[in-house]
């Protein structure tokens, strides 16, 4: 299953989560129960947007298993 960044504008929040590509998440709700991170203040009922982002290939370069991921924390390093 892929990942996806979903941003709520109410909070100014962004958050990843991880689900089938058919499936959309379409609440600040929605996307806390399926992430268990606090919901805060904001309202379960609050739209949230999900974000596009380019694909981040697996595999880095030409096909080279070293690729370490973007150092952002996202999940785009493979796991060992």
């Amino acid at each position: 299953m892929p990942y996806y960044e979903y941003h709520c504008p109410s909070n100014g929040r962004t958050v990843e989560v991880r689900h089938g590509m058919n499936e959309r998440v379409e609440t600040w709700g929605a996307l806390i129960e399926r992430t268990g991170i606090d919901a805060g203040d904001t309202p379960a009922a609050t739209p949230v947007e999900r974000l596009l982002s380019a694909p981040v290939p697996l595999t880095g370069d030409s096909g080279t298993p070293s690729f370490g991921g973007c150092g952002t924390g996202c999940a785009c390093a493979p796991k060992a």
